[in-house]
């Protein structure tokens, strides 16, 4: 015996499976725009704790370089006062009064040296102690970021997690759907869906306007939406409209 052909739906029950519908795949689209704002985030904030941990990096190759400055400079005074002594000794057994001007001018020289580098240590200590404390706060927010960093990536884990399970059911209520749905209607459906930024195909009237425009309806289409016997779009946006009602929303006297 062949299989009695399925009972074809009213008008307005095509109504409330299109706009169940759109509430399904509605929810569908916000799971998936939260899963797919995360991973960027992810992203983002794991190329900055590189980048942080590139600067810090960059600021102990300055902080060995200075320290290796200061060291040169201290030898360099070491040998600059054993040269003093040296000549001042040998002051004490010149022959002629020029032999103890040449010694005098070189003390004088070993002195002005030594007074350079002292200065230069003195302006490289101090961008050793700039760099410290720029090393300190680098190290403070590579920590800070760490956290944050971490903290994001249990939030994604878990949210894959929770959503891929309810993800599915919805995609397997939205597929039972479509099935008592017409060819023609739901093609129309999604393709409303497609081209509308918020991928509302569906929507109800909300304050004698269109729930997804916002344009005015006059009164009597909306008299025609809450009578359900025809399928009526908005003039201006196209997006199929339903009345509160088939909304889940009694509308108030």
């Amino acid at each position: 015996m062949a299989k009695k052909e399925e009972k074809e739906l009213t008008v307005e029950e095509k109504l409330k499976a299109l706009y169940e519908l759109q509430q399904v795949d509605s929810k569908i689209d916000e799971l998936r725009t939260l899963a797919g704002e995360l991973p960027q985030e992810v992203k983002d904030m794991g190329d900055e704790l590189e980048g942080l941990k590139t600067r810090l990096s960059n600021i102990e190759n300055e902080m060995k370089e200075l320290e290796t400055n200061i060291s040169d400079h201290r030898v360099r005074i070491e040998n600059a006062n054993a040269s003093i002594s040296r000549y001042k000794e040998q002051q004490n057994n010149v022959r002629n009064n020029r032999e103890y001007d040449n010694l005098t001018k070189e003390i004088e020289y070993q002195t002005l040296d030594i007074e350079l580098s002292q200065k230069k240590i003195r302006n490289f200590t101090a961008d050793l102690e700039a760099r410290t404390a720029d090393k300190q706060k680098t190290i403070s927010e590579i920590e800070e970021k760490t956290v944050d960093l971490n903290q994001k990536k249990n939030e994604l884990e878990t949210i894959l997690q929770e959503t891929k399970a309810e993800t599915e059911a919805l995609m397997l209520r939205s597929a039972d759907l479509e099935k008592h749905i017409d060819e023609r209607l739901l093609a129309g459906f999604k393709r409303i869906r497609k081209n509308a930024h918020n991928g509302l195909a569906v929507v109800k009237v909300e304050r004698d306007s269109c729930g997804g425009c916002h344009s005015k309806i006059p009164a009597q289409r909306q008299i025609d939406i809450r009578q359900r016997k025809k399928i009526l779009v908005c003039e201006f946006c196209g997006r199929i409209l339903v009345d509160p009602e088939i909304g889940g929303e009694k509308k108030k006297k």
